[in-house]
């Protein structure tokens, strides 16, 4: 822990010293201008050069949060809906994975359930690099879908919904008490899609912890050993979440608040008909290009998600 924070004060450092500079060329460039100097291409260059390091430096002044910077365990849950909503949950677990490929981060697949006909019944994955974890949480939530379905025969709109979790990588060092009695540890076959196995022995595990009922799994591995230490990770951070998720209920009981955590209140839609436009109903963000969105480019979406939480400007989900 100490040599990360040290590690960060020099990343702070260095950038801050990488603006100085980028100031100082520009500061060059704008008086050879005014002497006639024809640069103005490379000072144009220079100032969308300083005004994207800037802004990106904003955004990691917001992500400021007590573990921002941690990895981050991302899990998806269709709704109701059967196959097409299962294929939704599949469609985003490909949109999160492209997302962390397209910033170098490590991905992993360490549980995911195959739909019964297509898609998934859920998925949990973990994505290793810096602010992973303060980066994917504004994409908590649930999420719409409006499309004509493949699967149906009738060619009819479908809505569907899938619901986002995103929790932080904790340390071995963060105290979260767990009693082996209060643990329930199952074995069983590596399933890929359709139902197949993966591999002949028992690798995969489930744990059920009781007093909470949270359930976790993982089949990454071939190793079971490795498979039940991936599952207690993202046990003791499913606990830590829910901790501070009951801190934050006694803190909104006691200012009145209440929460819509109904299906109709999703953060964003996907409508690829009758138009085509993904729309975020916090930022009121949207964009036409749904393909490129679905890829993995959804930076424009968490980058404003935390410009205008920043300044208070961010409104609930809507069901519109």
């Amino acid at each position: 822990e100490v040599l990360q924070h040290r590690r960060r004060l020099q990343e702070d450092f260095d950038l801050a010293e990488s603006l100085g500079n980028r100031s100082e060329d520009l500061a060059v460039l704008i008086e050879w201008a005014t002497q006639g100097e024809e640069v103005v291409g490379d000072l144009l260059i220079g100032l969308d050069g300083l005004h994207s390091e800037v802004e990106a430096a904003e955004i990691k002044k917001m992500l400021g949060g007590e573990h921002d910077r941690r990895n981050a365990i991302l899990s998806i849950h269709p709704g109701a809906g059967g196959t097409e909503s299962q294929d939704w949950a599949e469609m985003l677990l490909r949109m999160y994975l492209r997302w962390a490929e397209r910033r170098g981060f490590s991905r992993e697949i360490i549980e995911a359930q195959p739909g019964d006909e297509a898609g998934v019944k859920s998925a949990t994955i973990t994505v290793v690099g810096d602010y992973a974890y303060g980066s994917l949480l504004p994409e908590a939530g649930v999420h719409r879908l409006v499309r004509i379905s493949p699967f149906d025969q009738a060619a009819r709109r479908h809505t569907s919904f899938a619901s986002v979790f995103v929790w932080p990588e904790l340390p071995d060092d963060v105290d979260i008490a767990i009693d082996e009695k209060d643990l329930r540890v199952d074995t069983y076959r590596s399933s890929g899609a359709g139902g197949q196995h993966v591999n002949v022995t028992d690798s995969a595990v489930r744990i059920t912890h009781f007093p909470t009922g949270i359930v976790v799994s993982c089949q990454n591995e071939r190793s079971q050993h490795r498979n039940k230490d991936a599952a207690m990770s993202v046990l003791r951070s499913r606990l830590y979440d829910r901790r501070l998720q009951e801190q934050q209920d006694r803190l909104e009981q006691i200012g009145g608040e209440k929460k819509d955590i109904a299906f109709g209140s999703q953060i964003r839609s996907y409508v690829l008909h009758p138009y085509r436009m993904v729309k975020d109903h916090r930022t009121k963000l949207d964009a036409g290009n749904v393909d490129r969105v679905l890829d993995g480019d959804i930076d424009e979406f968490i980058k404003t998600y935390l410009m205008k939480k920043a300044t208070g400007e961010l409104s609930q989900g809507s069901s519109s």
